[in-house]
Order: structure tokens, then sequence, then C-alpha cells
């Protein structure tokens, strides 16, 4: 009985793991979606590790976004969205094709992103990427230790908001 509650708990182990790395990034998206001056850009940078590396993969991306070494880095590359007006007028992450693998006190994920955006500017663009993300468990909490985000493909929109009315079925009499 003792191998089968060991074996249960391990299971319930890597569970409880995977939902934390979840929940990380998804508080990671929901932040990105909301950039502007009131951002809690401690809470933001506080999902990295101390040593964490975010970059931008690919031509497209290590073009456009670089990368950053530290946790300090990350958080002053976040820093630059903070402003008012805020960079982006409309900001939505939707992920998906979620894969995560924990082992030990590390874990990889990847995820397939779609992102629409509408900038200060007026312009929207529509992107999206693949998401390859290393995790580490660091002071008892799942942080993002190497966060790589590839361009797979990019496009500027006419507009994500319509007053158009909706296109559904009359309604039942």
């Amino acid at each position: 009985m003792t191998e089968r509650l060991q074996a249960l708990e391990q299971r319930l182990a890597l569970l409880e793991s995977e939902n934390a790395v979840r929940a990380c990034m998804n508080r990671y998206m929901v932040l990105c979606d909301d950039l502007g001056v009131d951002s809690p850009l401690d809470e933001l940078a506080g999902l990295f590790t101390e040593d964490a590396v975010w970059e931008g993969k690919g031509a497209k991306y290590q073009n456009a976004f670089g990368g950053y070494r530290g946790r300090a880095a990350i958080k002053a590359m976040f820093a630059t969205y903070m402003v008012e007006p805020a960079h982006f007028a409309l900001n939505v992450h939707f992920l998906t094709s979620e894969l995560i693998q924990v082992r030990g006190e590390e874990a990889s994920a990847s995820w397939v992103m779609l992102q629409t955006s509408t900038f200060a500017s007026g312009a929207s663009h529509l992107n999206s990427a693949r998401l390859t993300v290393r995790f580490r468990e660091e002071e008892g909490v799942w942080r993002m230790a190497h966060f790589q985000t590839e361009n797979l493909f990019s496009r500027p929109v006419s507009g994500w908001n319509s007053s158009a009315e909706l296109p559904v079925p009359p309604k039942a009499e």
C-alpha cells in the first residue's frame, strides 16, 4: 500500500506542478494584455527566474524584440511598454496547442499563440507565434527561466472592433 500511496503522491505533485506552470503562463498573458502605466511591473518581472532569458527567435522576432538576460533586464524591457498613452489600445493573447512536461524542479512547455493588437496609433495587427518556454521552481514558485517567441505569421489588419450588428438568426417569437 505504501508504494501505491507514493505513486499517487508523485502523480499529484506532477499535476500540481503542471497546473502551476499553466497558471504562471496565464498570469503572464493577462498582464501582457493590459500593459500600461498602472501595470504591476514587479509582479510581471516576478514571473521570471533571477537568471531568466526572454528572447525573440527567428529573423522577424529577433530583429523586432532581441533578447534580454536576467530578471532586471526583462523588467526594463517591459517598462518600455508602460507609457501614457498605452502602447496597446487593445491587446489580446490566445494560447492553444499546449504541451507541458515536468521533470523534477524543471519543466518545458510550448504553445501556439495568436495575438490581436491595436496600437495607440490606431493601427491593428494580427500575429501568431510559437512559444517555447522552460520553467524552473525557484523558492517554491514555478517561474519562467527561458522564454522564446518565434513568429509564425504577422500582418496588419484594418481593425478589430466594429459597430456592425452580429449576424445571428432572427429571434424566436
